[in-house]
């Protein structure tokens, strides 16, 4: 039973570090997101892949 909260807990805490990235990245000035070669329309892809990695 314990692995089953564990699992959980981490899958919310991974949830909770995709919806800040993702949020963070969108609201980047668009010049700044230029600069670093981001287009914050992929904030959720770019934010999935940095927390869950690449599937």
């Amino acid at each position: 039973m314990t692995t089953l909260i564990e699992r959980i807990k981490s899958a919310a805490e991974k949830r909770a570090r995709y919806t800040q990235t993702r949020d963070e990245i969108a609201r980047l000035p668009l010049d700044v997101a230029l600069d670093l070669n981001i287009y914050p329309g992929d904030a959720h892809r770019i934010a999935h892949e940095a927390v869950y990695g690449r599937g």
